[in-house]
């Protein structure tokens, strides 16, 4: 006895019916064509590793491209931040010079009044202490050896000392680098010997 399964069924389909109209069977003869079917996937694969190739090179180049702008864009805040600083010191500067010729002419600074002036030596030593945080030195010490790069020489001061020679004998006006850079070269006299 044959199971339901084992039988065949068929199934009739109209000539005129409507839903069949835009299907069009193609019988393909499996047996006849397996190498040009090869031959046409092989192409397409060729195409597609192609093109797989070319997108994940272009998205390799704009991965790039933006990490190379992002290390860009930082560099260039941080330049225009240093500049900012640069500038925003300078105009600190006569401020610190002040705050220096205030103190300079030590009889009339003795005769102010002892409370006022150790409030502003306080209030000096915290923009020192704020300038300080941010990479700000103040340079130019009496004894200190004259370093063109560093110091500007206002005058020469006879010694006969020798090993004076070269040597810081005042500082007319303090340095001020920031970051390593000098932002203003100390102005000083030197002991030159005779």
């Amino acid at each position: 006895m044959k199971k339901e399964n084992d039988k065949e069924k068929n199934i009739d389909v109209p000539a005129d019916s409507s839903d069949n109209d835009d299907v069009s069977f193609e019988m393909e003869d499996d047996a006849a064509r397996p190498e040009e079917k090869l031959k046409a996937l092989r192409e397409k694969f060729k195409v597609c590793d192609k093109e797989k190739r070319e997108y994940l090179a272009g998205w390799q180049r704009a991965k790039a491209d933006f990490i190379n702008f992002k290390k860009e864009t930082e560099a260039g805040k941080r330049e225009w931040q240093k500049h900012a600083n640069e500038r925003m010191i300078g105009e600190l500067l006569p401020v610190l010079d002040s705050f220096r010729e205030a103190s300079r002419n030590r009889e009339a600074w003795e005769r102010v009044d002892k409370n006022w002036r150790t409030g502003v030596e306080y209030i000096h030593g915290q923009l020192m202490e704020v300038l300080a945080r941010h990479g700000v030195a103040v340079f130019g010490k009496e004894g200190e050896d004259f370093s063109p790069e560093r110091h500007v020489a206002a005058e020469a001061v006879e010694t006969a000392e020798t090993a004076q020679d070269g040597k810081i004998a005042e500082v007319v006006q303090e340095g001020v680098s920031a970051g390593g850079k000098v932002l203003r070269p100390a102005r000083v006299k030197i002991f030159k010997s005779k």
